[in-house]
């Protein structure tokens, strides 16, 4: 991988995009880093699910259209998470609730699809307030995600 894959997190998704269109970087090696990283931090409790096989097939047909002179968007093969209110077929859904815990969606949101049409990659559903009631993030049936910046204090993300 390129020397500035240390510093891939700290790049905004125009600059991922352009370097995996130039074919400085796969969006298999940006996918791969952006799983590392989550799978490093579980105490940031940012994600419900983390969607990992998904997410590298995703890459992975991302990079072999890309491969092929055929780019579906502008952000395309770039990794993107979605909360867990999106519907997405074969993923659970639970709305940030211990009520709905284990259920699986039977469809998926028209945003998701449009997303995935314009080649972006899913890496999983983030944490979020139970069933949107409130601003900050708080989940204490859940967990709370912790601000990636300053984990030592239980901010909002």
């Amino acid at each position: 991988m390129p020397a500035q894959d240390n510093a891939l997190h700290f790049q905004d998704a125009l600059a991922l995009a352009s370097a995996i269109r130039r074919r400085e970087l796969s969006s298999r090696q940006v996918t791969t880093h952006f799983l590392d990283r989550i799978e490093r931090a579980p105490a940031l409790a940012a994600y419900s699910e983390v969607t990992a096989e998904r997410a590298l097939a995703q890459a992975d047909a991302a990079d072999r259209l890309r491969d092929a002179g055929i780019l579906l968007g502008p952000l395309h093969g770039v990794p993107v998470a979605v909360k867990d209110s999106v519907q997405w077929e074969g993923v659970s859904a639970s709305l940030g609730s211990r009520a709905l815990q284990g259920r699986i969606s039977s469809e998926t949101a028209a945003p998701l699809r449009m997303l995935a049409a314009r080649g972006m990659v899913v890496l999983g559903k983030t944490r979020m307030t139970e069933f949107a009631f409130g601003l900050s993030g708080q989940n204490p049936t859940q967990g709370t995600a912790r601000n990636p910046w300053d984990a030592r204090l239980a901010r909002a993300p």
